[in-house]
């Protein structure tokens, strides 16, 4: 059986204070009532949680390790209350907001940085991932809500699909993209299916997805047993790699849209158009959002859609 909360609170304040006097002082109780609260929380565990020295209190292993277990369970309650509390006539509080890894790093920070500009009082908690762990977050509660790549099939989202409401907020093409050196040396014009799949490739996915994507998308074969050179979990390392001339690999246009116009990066390119992917934003269909997530949703909505952001995307799209 647990043992009283309240008991629990009261040891807290003795324990962090070092003092029953200024425990009692603290929590507006007796002294007496104080120490009669921590005799009561000593008999129901079994164990003495302080020694008494001449009016000082010295805390036993036992109790110093209580602490440890109540400390942060106080401390995120109090913390939690106050979020609770905070004013619903003007965006406040805290926003949990998931985002694909290069996508987020790229635009998150700055619409968090411009909606703290008129609204102060709201902070953000951001968590970038790939699709799938985003969504179980969001499915657990942990995200209020998700920016998440929608190009793969349903199938591939974890979970029932049906539970979330995806609306498309942006899209970005993707190429497969080598260094020039590599491209001189290992393509040299040859965009056949049967030259590239002999090739190097570099993926920061463990399960190739988007390589075999590609190339259904180009040539609507699947590839066999592709040479994976390098498989790495940071999309940056990646695009270190494809620079290096280690081989090809799938990345965003924009992120690599300087190389490409200097000619140090070159895609591969078909007669089809370039693969897109689609940063839709994802939420619990049966969510009441809040008004600090409708305020930052439409200001960070409107922002995507301003001329300096689409352009970005736009200018990949026209020129590649």
């Amino acid at each position: 059986m647990l043992p009283d909360f309240n008991r629990l609170k009261v040891f807290h304040h003795i324990y962090a204070l070092n003092s029953i006097v200024a425990a009692a002082h603290k929590l507006h109780l007796s002294q007496p009532a104080v120490s009669q609260q921590l005799q009561k929380l000593e008999a129901e565990l079994k164990a003495p949680l302080f020694t008494r020295l001449h009016k000082k209190l010295v805390p036993t292993a036992a109790g110093t390790r209580l602490f440890q277990i109540v400390k942060p369970f106080v401390e995120n309650l109090q913390e939690g209350v106050e979020s609770i509390r905070q004013p619903l006539d003007r965006p406040s509080g805290n926003l949990r907001i998931g985002a694909p890894k290069e996508f987020g790093k790229e635009f998150l920070p700055q619409f968090c940085h411009s909606f703290r500009e008129n609204f102060p009082e709201v902070t953000f908690a951001l968590k970038f991932e790939e699709a799938s762990p985003l969504m179980a977050l969001l499915q657990a509660g942990e995200l209020d809500f998700a920016l998440v790549d929608v190009f793969q099939s349903k199938g591939q989202f974890l979970g029932n699909p049906d539970i979330f409401s995806i609306d498309p907020l942006i899209k970005e093409e993707l190429v497969l993209a080598c260094s020039e050196k590599y491209y001189q040396r290992e393509i040299n014009g040859d965009h056949s299916f049967q030259n590239l799949i002999s090739k190097d490739f570099l993926s920061d996915e463990d399960d190739l997805a988007i390589l075999m994507h590609w190339f259904r998308h180009y040539f609507n074969k699947s590839a066999p047993k592709l040479n994976i050179v390098l498989m790495i979990n940071s999309h940056e390392a990646l695009i270190s790699g494809i620079k290096l001339g280690m081989g090809m690999g799938i990345t965003s246009a924009h992120l690599v849209w300087t190389e490409i116009g200097n000619g140090s990066i070159v895609p591969i390119v078909t007669s089809k158009k370039n693969m897109v992917n689609r940063i839709s934003l994802i939420q619990l269909q049966d969510k009441i959002p809040t008004l600090t997530e409708k305020t930052f949703l439409t200001h960070l909505q409107q922002g995507m859609r301003k001329p300096e952001v689409l352009n970005k995307f736009d200018l990949a799209s026209r020129r590649v």
